[in-house]
């Protein structure tokens, strides 16, 4: 276990959202967890015109909306939380002069993170900004944090790539998906290789097929203008399910540490079969009612432009051509306005090659047994079996083995709480690496650059007709 060494968190974009709706609280969870990483000071970097004692207040708020009972922190933010303004024409020359004062006041060693926590389209400038006052240059260690979308496309995805090795090696680079930071994802990897039992059938002798889906209840909401840019398809498959698929489907690796498991994820995205116009459905969602309250379409959403063909809806069936899966459809499927909120993977067994229970077929129908790993809202897990109904005739009922986390440890971290926590001590393992991100786009950009059809489904339903 590596240990919190002191640094500065330096969060750029801090007036925004993300900063008091998860950053902000998720170190101040880390804090209160574990005593030693109140060596952590935190800068927080806008272009508004902001004092120290204004960020604090609102750092204070922040944490009182989401934990009303308080925290024992509120004093430390006096001596730990700075803010530095990016206007005035100091710019990065006088962020990094901010730095040096602050890292020399609080005897600081000179580590560093720097959050992105900004639009995707300023990643490029932010990051060859950073690189040119050289802030990456530092007598301790330095860490970038990118949030998703890393690209729009696999040219933009290459471009980034390259201009952030100009100033940051691999190993500095921290690609966060909040999805990796869930606890019964990070539970895939102990719960197959950790677990003889469905190590020894997780393969296509087995497994029939794998469906993994990420649906939403909600429409785009406030979103439409970064997602009319985006669709379902950058906004969800290219990033976090393309994720889980790599978890599931991935070989045993040599060792549990980052590179290791890196090295198999990226060997199964370049075993996946290019994807073909046929194994590829589209949708839009359409105005409709939900629970009995009308809801727009897609097009009539504020912020969306008339006519836009941006899909809500994806489908795939793609195949990975390997020893273990040859064979073994893999369904990636997300939308929005769907009948729930609800994230899963369904493992469907082979069915038992002969039925022993011919002369009872009206009473034994014999259903195939499902493994069914949930990552929201109730992380957990079933296992559905068939079992004998007491008494005569003989009759099957199915039943169902079931585990919740919360029922059993209580409340969960919150996924950034995991991920924050091994930035700061450098463990890379629940991140994404540079291969990953290009095989991931290299996937996806002939479908991206197909134009499919765009079919229209009911908002509450499960997507259009020729979905089921």
């Amino acid at each position: 276990m590596r240990s919190f060494q002191p640094h500065l968190f330096v969060i750029l974009g801090a007036s925004g959202d993300l900063t008091s709706r998860k950053l902000a609280p998720a170190l101040f969870h880390l804090m209160e967890r574990h005593n030693e990483l109140r060596c952590c000071h935190i800068l927080g970097v806008a272009r508004s015109d902001m004092s120290d004692a204004a960020f604090r207040d609102s750092v204070r708020d922040a944490l009182h909306e989401r934990h009303p009972e308080g925290s024992d922190l509120s004093a430390w933010c006096d001596d730990h939380v700075f803010y530095q303004s990016l206007g005035g024409g100091s710019g990065y020359d006088g962020l990094a002069r901010r730095i040096a004062s602050i890292e020399k006041e609080c005897g600081l060693p000179g580590n560093r993170v720097f959050y992105l926590a900004l639009p995707p389209k300023t990643f490029p400038g932010t990051i060859e900004a950073l690189g040119q006052a050289n802030l990456h240059e530092t007598p301790g260690w330095a860490r970038l944090v990118i949030e998703k979308p890393f690209g729009h496309d696999l040219t933009s995805a290459h471009a980034l790539n390259d201009l952030v090795h100009r100033y940051f090696s691999e190993s500095q680079i921290f690609r966060i998906d909040h999805y990796l930071g869930k606890e019964t994802v990070q539970n895939l990897l102990v719960f197959r290789f950790g677990n003889a039992l469905f190590e020894s059938v997780w393969h296509r002798g087995q497994i029939e097929r794998v469906d993994i889906q990420v649906h939403e209840d909600l429409g785009v909401e406030t979103r439409a203008g970064y997602y009319d840019q985006s669709g379902a398809l950058r906004d969800m498959v290219q990033n976090h399910i393309t994720q889980l698929l790599s978890l599931v489907a991935m070989e045993a690796p040599a060792r549990f540490d980052a590179d290791s498991i890196r090295q198999e994820k990226i060997k199964v995205l370049e075993s996946i079969v290019p994807l073909r116009p046929e194994d590829v459905l589209l949708g839009q969602y359409a105005a409709g009612e939900v629970d009995g309250e009308p809801v727009r379409a897609y097009r009539e959403e504020t912020g969306v432009p008339d006519g836009s063909t941006t899909e809500t809806f994806v489908r795939l069936r793609m195949e990975i051509a390997n020893w273990r899966w040859r064979g073994v459809p893999f369904t990636l499927e997300t939308g929005k306005r769907m009948p729930e909120k609800r994230t899963r993977i369904a493992i469907r067994f082979q069915p038992a090659p002969v039925s022993l229970f011919r002369p009872y077929e009206d009473t034994c129908n014999v259903r195939p047994n499902i493994l069914e790993i949930t990552l929201q809202p109730d992380e957990g897990f079933n296992l559905h079996f068939d079992v004998k109904q007491p008494r005569m005739p003989l009759r099957l009922t199915p039943r169902r083995l079931r585990f919740r986390y919360d029922e059993v440890f209580g409340d969960l971290p919150e996924a950034y709480e995991t991920l924050l926590g091994d930035v700061i001590q450098g463990d890379q393992t629940l991140f994404v690496h540079a291969d990953e991100v290009i095989n991931s786009w290299r996937l996806y950009t002939p479908v991206l650059e197909a134009s499919l059809p765009v079919h229209p489904y009911a908002p509450g339903s499960t997507g259009p007709n020729s979905a089921s």
